[in-house]
Formats: C-alpha cells, structure tokens, sequence
C-alpha cells in the first residue's frame, strides 16, 4: 500500500504534477524555471516563472529545463524537483523527509536519458526511484486493464512528444515516438501568424490561440478570436482577428504526423491483439487530446473508435501514483 510518503511525479516538458494515493494531484505547475543569470539562482519555479516568460529584465530568464520529455538542463532540474518536493511535503502537511518516488519517462528514452532523470529525483532528496513508461502509466491512470493479456491502445500527446503504445499483459508490445506535441503545435502558430501577417506573438499567446480556436482537420463551426502582437514592418503593436479555419490550417502537418505514427503503431500489432482494438478502440491523453475535433477526426481516419481518457491531462501523473501497487506484478511479468 501507498503510504503518504510515497509519491509519484509525472516530469512532463509543459507541466510537473505530483501524486499522492490519499489525496490525489497534490501539486500541478507548469515545468518552468526563473534564473538569475548574473549569479545563478533560481528565482521562481512553476506557475509563478511561467508568468515571467517574455516579461522579465535582461538578466532574469524563465526556462524549461525539459525538452521533448527529457532532461535538458540536468541542474535546473534537480534545483526545480527540489522546490516541487518541497511544496508537496507542505500539501501532505508534514515533512516527507525521504519519499519513494515513481517517475515517468517517455518510452523512447535512451538508458543515459532514463539514469538522468533517475539522477536528478534522488538529487532533489528521494530514499528510492522507480522509473515507469509514459504510456503504461498513462493507461494505468486511464483506468484500463494493463495487467490483462487484452490489447491498450494509448495515445498520450504532451507537450514535448506524442507516443502511441500497445500496452498488453503490463508491456508494451509496440511503440512509436515523435517530438511532436503541444509545443509544436504553438511553434505552428507563432510561425503561421508571423508569415501570413508579419506579426510576432508569443509562445502564451500561441497556446491560447490553439485552446481557443485550435481545431483538428475536420468541418466545423468558424469560430474566431483577436490577438496582440508586434507588427515585424512597423515595429508598434497591433491587432488581428485569427479564425479556426486558419489555425487548422497551421496545425495540418503536425496532425498529420500524428496520424501516420497512430498509423504505424497499428500495423506493427500483432494479429491476435487486433481484434482487441476493433472491440476496445484508442484511448486518448494528454493535454493535445484536448485540441477541438481531435477525436472525432481520429475516428474518422483510423476507423475505429476512439475515446478520450476520464482525465487527459492528469492521467499519466495518476497512472505513475497507482502504479507503485500494481508495480511489482508489472515487473513479474516483465
């Protein structure tokens, strides 16, 4: 059984969330790091640096020390898991002097990825590590049977990478992973906005354009929102109208990445577990999941059904928490 020292963290390139079995998702900040550069200290973590990007003075820069899922920077991320770890130890009410600690990594990391990460959690004050894959934890979170010789389908697209995995029997049976995720999908828009109308946004402004009108490639209701940038020719700042028809338009190729990975996953099932998915379908996660139409274009495409997972943004934190019970059968059968 879990004990309330016992955690598990998903170390997500957009957000860390932390799980606790007695209380839930105690702890969910944005992965981003305020730095003092002139003496090197950490001046915010989370929610507060992430307010900060684009907004601060020369010398002061908020970072994100993960990239694509995996340690970027190995420093800024012990010194932002030992701030994480603090904040969780005030939520449980009580100091966690060494906690047990489950970790996600994305499936395609390589063992010196995997050893970093490993690393830098025991750096931060954890007694013991244990590393899990992103998508069976993100199917353990999902509430889908990981330990019964029955295919699961996981499609989990974060922020740094989307991974689609065939989870059976508590392994993955097929894996593909793409540095392609929410991120990318804002880098489209700042792109997009900055060719069609010379105009420079933000990586914030981006990620409320793809919440607001983002939309997947299927036919849908116009829908359309203003934004504040700077024009590139006159240097002022200025506004436009940004309508979902043009944001899909600037997320087609990113989707259809997606697609042909969902795509490659599938044809490297073995037969037995097809049938499985026709009967079960795919599961979706992560916060792209959210992304308007997502599902139903899916569908469409892969002809079968697909469902969106209970709490998308929060299931691989879940799974990585529950995990540590059902974690000893999963290494058996391993």
């Amino acid at each position: 059984m879990l004990s309330n020292s016992e955690i598990g963290i998903d170390l997500g390139t957009a957000n860390i969330l932390v799980y606790s079995k007695n209380k839930g998702i105690i702890l969910n900040e944005p992965s981003v790091v305020a730095i003092d550069t002139e003496n090197k200290t950490v001046l915010a973590v989370g929610t507060e640096a992430k307010s900060m990007i684009g907004k601060t003075p020369g010398k002061i820069v908020a970072v994100r020390p993960l990239k694509d899922g995996v340690i970027a920077d190995f420093d800024v991320t012990t010194e932002m898991l030992k701030q994480v770890m603090k904040k969780a130890s005030k939520k449980l009410g009580f100091s966690i002097r060494k906690p047990t600690v489950v970790v996600c990594t994305p499936s395609g990391a390589t063992s010196v990825e995997r050893r970093a990460i490993q690393d830098a959690v025991r750096g931060s004050g954890a007694k013991s590590v244990t590393l899990i894959e992103e998508p069976v934890a993100a199917a353990i979170g999902a509430d889908l049977p990981v330990g019964e010789p029955v295919a699961n389908v996981i499609v989990d697209i974060g922020g740094g990478t989307t991974e689609v995995a065939i989870i059976s029997y508590g392994g993955v049976v097929s894996c593909n992973t793409i540095r392609i995720g929410g991120d990318q999908m804002d880098e489209d828009i700042v792109q997009y906005v900055r060719k069609r109308y010379n105009l420079l946004i933000g990586e914030r402004t981006a990620e409320l354009v793809k919440i607001e009108v983002g939309q997947a490639l299927i036919d849908h209701e116009e829908r359309t929102m203003d934004i504040r940038g700077r024009d590139l020719v006159t240097g002022l700042p200025k506004t436009i109208e940004l309508s979902s028809n043009e944001i899909q338009d600037a997320l087609k190729e990113s989707l259809l990445h997606i697609l042909e990975t969902i795509r490659a996953t599938l044809e490297n099932c073995p037969p037995e577990l097809s049938g499985d998915i026709v009967d079960r379908g795919v599961i979706l996660t992560g916060g792209g999941a959210l992304l308007n139409g997502l599902q139903d274009w899916l569908s469409q495409e892969i002809v079968v059904p697909v469902h969106l997972a209970p709490n998308p943004l929060e299931s691989v934190a879940i799974g990585t928490g529950r995990s540590l019970s059902v974690i000893h059968k999963l290494q058996k059968v391993k």
